[in-house]
């Protein structure tokens, strides 16, 4: 039977490129060359972990095995921590110099860098959630169809949780009556940003001394002044960040150990590690734990101004449900009336900041422009000497404009947004003066009154204002995008994760208002545990298709009415709904469909339509393609290319309790547009009037063209200070000449490095307190498949030994942040190979070649390999 083509909008045959309305926000790049370090690494071993059916004794022995066989081989390495339940493998202190000796140990199946995760930003606000709790439908859930997540069970890996607050089931110690379990990996002093404390203090208390722990807790289940998604819920706290700063990612591994033996049945993962794998281990934990029946919800991360390709892992991995962000629609803020003219302005308080007084009127308003002093070298455009600074955001951080402004004796600050809507901004240290943000509105507003010939000035109340978010409903503009660097499709599913107010701890406000997909995650594991408590029997595998199924996709945030929808690669299936997956009698699997690398033909797919319903319902068929994206890794342009979908039938009608196959055929765009992202919607809509009336949709998404064309290593770029791009082509071959902390040869902190395109003579030993050896800096644009360094002899090209000749071999490399952005691997004079076997080379001429293999690219395909020969290396040990 012959295929019938579904019609699309003008522009599939003829693409061109669209540009937004208001351009998103830039990454927070001074246009500096900044390194990346490492220092940390898993080692992952062969056997498959507990959860897949391997005996713990088996696995004990195969760690006492890598240990002896690393010791035989002379690989010095400190051991952090150690997993066999859901990931089989070791946390290691590693230095770099030894990676492809410890790659080549026996035993060892791979080496992937331990990630530092950051605390996302948060900031202080009015407690309120139920705009957003209208926007994915869970107030209908709980008011009309009764839900409140009774008897499900949510861990929250994060900050910890105030078990005492009242939203949350406190006051009380624990285990209270809501938090049911919980425990603190690392202890109030840890930071992983600082190797001083590096090293984890465990203890009982999963108590939160930050807040944002607290405040996914709330969105997940507060049930008070603020009411979460599912208020019925008990939680497990699971505490693995210190006061500040950072933790890493072998923490959340023994984190996600702790949730499966504390029977938790959904876990909550507000952080990640941007620009990563699926094969990532805290990724391959989290699948481990899906197989295992828990309902694994994580964030996909908040790199969306770095481009495409930079989700996080474990949201990257296979049986996750990776979240993406949507503005919210409402939000409640204070005002102030701008003077002359009396106008309400509506503001935000920047968290850790004094907040301005709640009466009287400020001193005089002054223009200063955008106060990066610092790190740009602006001058400030006025003098706000005991006046009010008005600020332009952008270019710097907002601890850089505000401390400028303080440091020139200003009263307060008002920072303005450079794009639409309001914005929660933080990560400021409290230098005296009030510092909030207000919308671009209001920025307009209070210039246009500076241009007149009055003062202009601020007069405070304690007024507060609901006002629409004009960005409301719209991908948030930090949300990372996909797709995953083996093509997957990511995120699954989006959530409210824009200006979300929820709770925070006692002490230190009670309630906040943050943005991120931090904040959307918990709103879809709140709507998990709702969706369990309707369907008890309903498999941990088979939540994320049915929330899928029922989603709805948003506009393009570039230009709403346009009528196109937004970046599959961006939203995933598009705004959870909860009533709409609670309710459903209709399921398509699967509930994605990723594409992968497309040929020049059409793909062949097949849909099953299922119908629990009562009655036979006829479904007709049909297709909505979103905006692609193409160009630039870090800056990529939007594109109207779409692919073309065919039915077999363009109806189907399906009885009772039965399910019947649709098959389809997606031919995707030419190969005309580079590094073309594209995707849209499988339709599957019931005729009105019928049982199940309503539209189900599955997303899809590929790549259109050859995925191997993307370039691995281009040049590296760097703003000079006239402001222009300079391009430098790397990998460089390198000396370090500054470094703050070193582990092992590794600079991870505070490190300089100078090239030396002539070569350079290395003897291999500490000067002046830094390692005289060789360091290769290289720069990633798009993750890598496979890296090795090889070293050979300077004038014959032939390895120094047959079997031995790496000095560098790692698996599933992320890209860097930036395009200013770098990593650094040292070589420690020794070369490793076949057996495990590794020797140091004698002094001599040498160079390094850099491999680095292409995602999804074929090792045996020299065309899939991208290449790089060093200057001579001379090494004299003297």
């Amino acid at each position: 039977m012959a295929f019938g083509t579904i019609a699309v909008p003008a522009g599939a045959s003829d693409s061109a490129d669209i540009a937004p309305v208001h351009p998103a926000p830039a990454a927070e790049d001074d246009g500096a060359l900044t390194h990346e370090a490492q220092g940390l690494w898993f080692v992952e071993l062969e056997s498959a972990p507990r959860a897949e059916g391997t005996a713990r004794s088996q696995l004990s022995s195969e760690r006492a095995r890598f240990r002896d066989n690393a010791r035989e081989h002379d690989v010095r390495f400190h051991e952090r921590m150690q997993f066999d339940s859901l990931w089989n493998g070791l946390s290691v202190e590693l230095d770099a110099g030894e990676l492809a000796k410890m790659r080549e140990v026996p035993g060892v199946e791979a080496l992937y860098p331990v990630e530092r995760v950051a605390i996302p930003e948060t900031a202080d606000a009015d407690p309120e959630m139920s705009a957003a709790l209208g926007m994915t439908g869970a107030d209908i859930a709980q008011s009309e169809l009764g839900l409140t997540g009774d008897g499900l069970r949510v861990a929250v890996m994060d900050t910890g949780v105030d078990y005492t607050h009242p939203d949350l089931g406190g006051p009380g110690s624990l285990p209270t009556e809501r938090v049911v379990a919980g425990w603190d990996f690392v202890g109030d002093e840890f930071d992983a940003n600082h190797p001083d404390t590096l090293e984890p203090e465990p203890d009982p208390d999963p108590m939160d001394c930050h807040g944002h722990g607290t405040h996914v807790s709330g969105i997940v289940g507060a049930d008070g002044e603020v009411t979460g998604v599912a208020p019925g819920v008990e939680f497990g706290a699971y505490k693995v960040f210190g006061c500040e700063g950072s933790t890493t990612a072998d923490v959340m591994i023994a984190a996600m150990e702790r949730a499966l033996d504390d029977d938790m049945d959904v876990l909550n993962m507000s952080i990640g590690s941007a620009f990563s794998w699926p094969q990532y281990p805290t990724a391959q934990a989290a699948d481990a734990l899906v197989d295992e029946g828990m309902v694994v919800v994580s964030s996909i991360g908040n790199s969306g101004a770095n481009g495409v390709y930079s989700a996080s892992a474990p949201g990257l991995g296979a049986d996750v449900i990776g979240v993406a962000a949507y503005e919210n629609v409402r939000i409640t803020v204070n005002t102030f009336d701008a003077n002359p003219g009396g106008e309400p302005v509506p503001y935000m308080p920047m968290s850790e900041a004094p907040e301005p007084p709640t009466e009287g009127t400020s001193a005089e308003l002054t223009d200063v422009g955008r106060a990066c002093v610092d790190s740009e070298g602006d001058e400030l455009d006025s003098d706000p000497e005991g006046k009010v600074a008005l600020i332009e955001r952008g270019a710097c951080t907002f601890d850089e404009k505000y401390a400028a402004a303080m440091a020139a004796d200003a009263e307060g600050v008002v920072i303005y947004n450079n794009v639409s809507g309001m914005f929660a901004g933080g990560g400021i240290s409290d230098r005296g003066g009030f510092a909030i943000g207000i919308p671009d509105t209001g920025g307009a507003h209070l210039r246009e009154l500076l241009a007149g010939a009055e003062p202009v000035t601020l007069t405070w109340s304690d007024e507060q204002t609901e006002v629409p978010n004009p960005n409301g409903g719209l991908i948030s503009s930090f949300s990372s995008y996909g797709l995953s660097p083996d093509l997957d499709l990511k995120p699954d599913i989006g959530a409210p994760g824009g200006l979300i107010r929820s709770t925070y701890p006692m002490d230190r406000g009670q309630y906040a208002t943050v943005s991120g997909t931090s904040m959307s995650s918990p709103h879809v594991a709140g709507g998990v545990a709702l969706l369990l408590e309707s369907e008890p029997s309903l498999a941990a595998s088979e939540v994320r298709g049915l929330l899928q199924n029922n989603a709805d996709p948003a506009p393009w945030w570039g230009n709403p009415d346009l009528g196109l929808l937004d970046n599959v690669h961006r939203q995933g299936a598009g705004m959870l709904d909860v009533p709409g997956a609670v309710q459903a009698t209709t399921t398509v699997t699967p509930g994605k469909l990723s594409l992968g690398e497309s040929g020049p033909g059409a793909q062949r797919q097949k849909l099953r339509i299922t119908n629990s319903g009562s009655e036979p319902v006829t479904y007709e068929l049909d297709h909505t393609p979103a905006l692609g994206t193409h160009g630039s890794t870090v800056e990529p342009s939007f594109n109207d290319a779409f692919a073309e979908v065919s039915f077999r039938r363009d109806t189907v009608t399906v009885p009772p309790g039965r399910s019947v196959n649709a098959l389809l055929r997606i031919t995707p765009p030419g190969d005309e547009v580079e590094n073309l992202q594209y995707g849209g919607y499988i339709e599957v809509t019931a005729a009105g009037g019928q049982d199940g009336a309503g539209t189900t949709r599955v997303p899809y998404a590929g790549y259109a063209g050859d995925y191997q064309a993307i370039e691995v290593m281009p040049p590296l770029e760097e703003v000079d200070e006239d402001g222009e791009v300079v391009e430098h082509d790397v990998p460089w071959l390198t000396t370090v000449t500054e470094c703050e902390v070193f582990i092992g040869h590794e600079c991870v902190e505070g490190g300089e490095f100078e090239n030396q395109p002539d070569g350079a003579t290395y003897s291999m030993e500490t000067v002046d307190g830094l390692p005289d050896i060789p360091y290769i800096l290289v720069h990633f644009r798009h993750q890598v498949e496979k890296l090795e360094m090889v070293v050979r002899d300077a004038d014959t090209g032939t390895p120094v030994y047959p079997i031995a000749d790496k000095a560098v071999d790692l698996e599933h490399v992320e890209r860097n942040a930036s395009s200013t952005s770098y990593f650094t691997y040292p070589w420690d004079g020794t070369v490793s190979g076949m057996f495990g076997w590794s020797w140091p080379v004698p002094d001599g001429d040498y160079r390094i070649e850099v491999r680095a293999l292409q995602a999804l690219g074929d090792r045996w395909n020299d065309e899939h390999w991208e290449t790089w020969t060093s200057p001579v290396i001379t090494l004299d040990r003297g």
